[in-house]
Order: C-alpha cells, then sequence, then structure tokens
C-alpha cells in the first residue's frame, strides 16, 4: 500500500507550525491509542503512521529534508516506513520517544547499554455527568478511586529496607537472553527479555513483604479532576499520570473519563448553539411587546417581540451558546429562541364572544401570502 503524505496523515497544512503539527499529533494518538482501541490491528496501524509523521514533521532537518525530496530523501529516504532506524519500531518505542505529547518520561532506546525497563500502570475508565451549565462553564470534579499506588514500606523498591538487589545471574544484568542456533542459512542469534529478571537486569535480594517485591499495592486516592467547557457526549479528557502506579517506581497510567451529558429541561443542546422553546401568548405575538427568558449561564435576558410574530420564527442570541472545548473548533454558539404561540384550551363566554367578533375580520383570517411565510418557517424548523 502507497504510503500517505506526513502532512495529511496529521491534518495539518504545509506550513504548520510545530504547535499546530505537536497538537494534531496528539488529538490522532489519544484517539488511535491501542488502549481505547483493545484488538483493532486497523487503529494501531494509524496510531504507528502518525508517530511515524510526527516524527519526521516535529524535527526541523528532517522536515526540511521531506519537504525538499519526500519519501525519497538522502540517506535512505523515509520510504521504508520507519523513521527510527534499522528494524522497526514498537510502541514502547513510540511512548519513549515522545514522551513530551504524552505527559511521560521520554528518552532514548535502541543499542547502547542496557537500561532497565520502565514499567507503566495501566490505564483507569471514569464516567461522569454533567449538566449543561457544567459543560457551559467548565468544571472541577472529585473522585475516590481505588487503584494500584505505591508501596510506602519499600517507596516502590520492591526491596526491604537494606536489601538492596544483586545482578541477574542468567541475563548477567544485561536484561536480555541471547540464543544462538543452526538453521539452513547459518547461524542465527535471537534476542529476547530475559525471563528471570524480566528485563532489569537485577534481582531483589529480599522481596518487600508489603507488596510481595511488585513495589505496588491496592489503595484509593482523592483526584480532582478539571473537565473544560465545551464538552460534549462521547468525548474523552485524558489525566495523564492519575491512573494505576508503575511497579518499581514505573511510570503512571491515566485517567479516561468519558464524558455524558444530563438531559435539560430548558433548552436543547445542537453542538455549541442551544435551543430554547418560547411560548408566546396570541396578544404579545399579534402585538409586539418584551418578555424574558432564560440563558445557560442562570441569568435571564429581555428579547424584543415584534408585532405580527408567526409561530415557527427564530431568533438568535449571538454568544450566549456553549464555547468550543479546546482543540475541537472556535469561539461561542449561540442561543436559537423558536417561537410556538399558545392556544387555549378552554375559553368563557366572554373569550368566546371576542374570538367570534375577530373572527369575522378579514385581518384575522390571512391571505396566501401570510400562510405561505408560515409554511416556509415551518419547513426551515425541521430541515
Amino acid at each position: 500500500m502507497a504510503k500517505r503524505d506526513y502532512y495529511e496523515v496529521l491534518g495539518v497544512s504545509k506550513n504548520a507550525s510545530e504547535d499546530e503539527i505537536k497538537k494534531a499529533y496528539r488529538k490522532l494518538a489519544i484517539k488511535y491509542h491501542p488502549d481505547r482501541n483493545p484488538g483493532d490491528d486497523e487503529a494501531e496501524a494509524k496510531f504507528k503512521e502518525a508517530a511515524e509523521a510526527y516524527d519526521v514533521l516535529h524535527d526541523p532537518q528532517k522536515r526540511q529534508q521531506y519537504d525538499q525530496f519526500g519519501f525519497d530523501a538522502p540517506g535512505g529516504g523515509f520510504g521504508g516506513g520507519n523513521p527510527f532506524g534499522g528494524g522497526g519500531f514498537s510502541m514502547d518505542d513510540i511512548f519513549s520517544m515522545f514522551g513530551d505529547v504524552f505527559g511521560g518520561h521520554g528518552g532514548g532506546f535502541g543499542g547502547g547499554r542496557h537500561q532497565a525497563p520502565k514499567y507503566r500502570g495501566t490505564d483507569l475508565r471514569l464516567k461522569v455527568r454533567l449538566s449543561l451549565q457544567e459543560v457551559a462553564t467548565g468544571v472541577t470534579k472529585k473522585f475516590k478511586v481505588r487503584k494500584d499506588v505505591t508501596c510506602n514500606h519499600c517507596h516502590g523498591s520492591g526491596a526491604e529496607s537494606g536489601s538492596g538487589t544483586e545482578t541477574c545471574q542468567n541475563c548477567h544484568g544485561s536484561g536480555v537472553e541471547i540464543r544462538t542456533q543452526q538453521s539452513i542459512f547459518g547461524m542465527m542469534q535471537t534476542q529476547t527479555t530475559c525471563h528471570v529478571c524480566n528485563g532489569e537486569g537485577t534481582i531483589i535480594k529480599n522481596k518487600c513483604t508489603h507488596c510481595h517485591g511488585e513495589g505496588i499495592v491496592k489503595g484509593e486516592e482523592v483526584v480532582e479532576i478539571n473537565i473544560p467547557a465545551g464538552v460534549a457526549e462521547g468525548m474523552v479528557v485524558n489525566v495523564p499520570g492519575k491512573g494505576n502506579a508503575g511497579r518499581h517506581n514505573g511510570v503512571a497510567g491515566n485517567i479516561q473519563v468519558y464524558i455524558e451529558e444530563e438531559n435539560n429541561d430548558t433548552f436543547v443542546r445542537d453542538g455549541q448553539n442551544v435551543i430554547y422553546n418560547l411560548l408566546l401568548d396570541f396578544p404579545t405575538a399579534a402585538l409586539g411587546g418584551q418578555v424574558e427568558i432564560p440563558t445557560i449561564d442562570g441569568s435571564n435576558v429581555k428579547i424584543k417581540i415584534e408585532p405580527g410574530t408567526q409561530p415557527g420564527k427564530t431568533l438568535r442570541l449571538r454568544g450566549k451558546g456553549l464555547p468550543a472545548v479546546q482543540g475541537y473548533g472556535n469561539g461561542t454558539g449561540d442561543l436559537v429562541v423558536h417561537i410556538s404561540i399558545y392556544v387555549p384550551k378552554e375559553l368563557n363566554k366572554e373569550e368566546k364572544r371576542m374570538i367570534e367578533e375577530l373572527r369575522q375580520s378579514e385581518n384575522f383570517r390571512g391571505d396566501n401570502s401570510t400562510k405561505r411565510s408560515i409554511f416556509e418557517n415551518f419547513k426551515k424548523l425541521f430541515s
């Protein structure tokens, strides 16, 4: 399959700034993150494709070469699908290379001296239901979260006080096992993570009696989560570093907060706009006047009703809707007022007499142009 243009992959223009490239990559990385798409090979492929594009475009020298030569840049180019070098790259490589984007701890990888693996704690998932008012202003929520926390007894090392660690005798501190075997192509070497020390290169002499050498125990923490204004049903707010603690003082996972919206008795949400149904009495619709309506911030505003206002007409109050959530749009939506006319179900004798008199007037029967206008407003309401 032909490789896609890196700018197309990230969805940015060729003159995008470094900050725009970083934001675009972060959005894609969150969307196609393996933790959010377990077992989805297509999502994993897009996750790696976005990482490859970001690695090239955020580096000024690589970007200049790519802009000039495309995938045929000198020195091997980018056509191999691997900007990290020779033998392919793994998820761990991506996370270590892009710690600045994910909020983790970056670092190099590949040859050279062995480094003990940095264990990463798993992510947690929470759901939060927000009112329309909370969506409009943003809100801070507190949760008591049960999760893996760092063991206080050994401070996350997994070892009893004073016992320390010793070099793994199986891999001699390298963290890897190298096996050599004969094949039809000659002697072949394979390298795997040491099964004794799990790649750490060291063995704990005396395991902590509280965490049994894991460096983590079950616990709970009160976590404050800031929900930005403008979020919508189905969005996920990522809270880095507040998930399960990593083994042996590893990197903590994240908390992914799934947004749900409560139904509102007064307003209906339509993207960044909110819709309010104004039920006018007939005299106000016919004669005009001022009415007071609520807004999502809890205050009331007065709006002018023109004489002869027809049912189905809409009024728009600019900037009285919902703000755009950061990275997903701009500005603030509107408060859209749909006008309906109230018709009483029961009338007394005097009211009936007055309406009968009005019915005899040509002005109250409505001509064809008026009927067409009402029909057009009706169509707009449901278009």
